[in-house]
């Protein structure tokens, strides 16, 4: 995230503001950038009497600003870092008069995970006005991908998009789930080497051959062949590749492919920004544009829905969910 960076960029410039308000769904970000003031601002030295972390849990707003209220101890600056603050949310509005007024010699970080705070209201503008408010989002699905692979060269490998599509469809948006899996890929694999869907399978877990993003390509090229084996194999497998997950993932498909049929402008460009794909998927879905009119994805979305909902009980009960995907799978094509 492009303001994240900015954020780091300037506090290694020594461009410090006196509070730091991280808040937003995507923990990744707050994390980084207040490990980063923790490691950064101070040195070694200094932190031992000018660092303290505190928990939202365990402290109040007066302790905060009590805290953030004294003055270092031989040393320009203190941190003052206050981690889960999204426990003190009934009360996180008192830290205003604060920061109207916020203490020079104080770096304070404020960690509020999970939620986000009011613009309207006067605690947003006043650390707006006097110091930093970043609000991390959780990164949109099609995004994730070209992140993965950004992330993989900071990290020292060379992941080519199928990769990168395998792991976001297994991992999802979880931003620190996945550098937790690159980090492991690290351990076990040379540096700089290129990251094949059969190291992912051997060192991750994620089958190379039988997952929900073959069975969508399977799907959309009409092979039932395929997708019956990968189906079974799922069957024989439900806690790797649980139910709830492949038919939301189809769900997603066939309302794309909707969207693509009531496209005028078919070239790859408009595609990839109006369904907001990643570019790689492009021919995909005009393969499966080709084999899926708009009339049969009509009904493969009904029934999905329906499917969906006899997965969670309504309308159907003790149907093992293996065999409610291969009925799925009968009705799709």
């Amino acid at each position: 995230m492009d303001e994240a960076l900015q954020i780091v960029n300037d506090i290694r410039k020594g461009i410090l503001k006196p509070i730091y308000f991280l808040h937003g769904e995507e923990p990744y970000y707050i994390d980084k950038i207040s490990d980063y003031i923790a490691s950064k601002v101070l040195t070694e030295e200094e932190k031992g009497f000018n660092q303290m972390v505190l928990y939202g849990k365990d402290v109040s707003i007066d302790d905060i600003v009590g805290n953030a209220k004294r003055y270092p101890m031989m040393a320009e600056k203190q941190v003052v870092i206050v981690k889960e603050a999204q426990h003190l949310s009934r009360t996180i509005e008192n830290l205003a008069a604060y920061a109207k007024n916020p203490q020079q010699t104080t770096v304070l970080v404020i960690c509020y995970k999970y939620k986000k705070l009011d613009k309207r209201k006067p605690l947003y503008k006043a650390v707006k006005k006097n110091g930093v408010v970043f609000e991390s989002q959780v990164l949109k699905d099609y995004k994730i991908p070209s992140w993965i692979q950004k992330t993989g060269k900071q990290v020292g490998f060379s992941i080519p998009q199928k990769s990168a599509m395998l792991l976001a469809e297994h991992l999802g948006t979880d931003l620190g789930r996945i550098l937790s899996e690159l980090n492991k890929l690290k351990l076990m694999l040379p540096q700089g080497i290129e990251i094949t869907p059969a190291h992912i399978e051997e060192h991750i877990g994620i089958s190379k051959d039988y997952n929900n993003f073959e069975l969508k390509k399977a799907i959309g090229e009409r092979n039932m062949l395929k997708a019956t084996k990968i189906v079974n194999y799922f069957a024989q497998n439900p806690k790797d590749n649980p139910f709830v997950l492949t038919v939301t993932m189809l769900n997603i498909f066939f309302t794309q492919l909707l969207q693509y049929h009531g496209l005028k402008d078919h070239s790859p460009k408009n595609v990839a920004s109006v369904l907001r794909i990643n570019p790689y998927f492009v021919d995909e879905m005009q393969t499966a544009a080709r084999n899926f009119p708009m009339k049969k994805v009509s009904q493969v979305i009904s029934h999905l829905r329906k499917m969906d909902m006899k997965g969670k009980g309504l309308g159907a009960t003790n149907i093992n969910q293996s065999d409610l995907l291969k009925e799925l799978i009968v009705k799709i094509f």
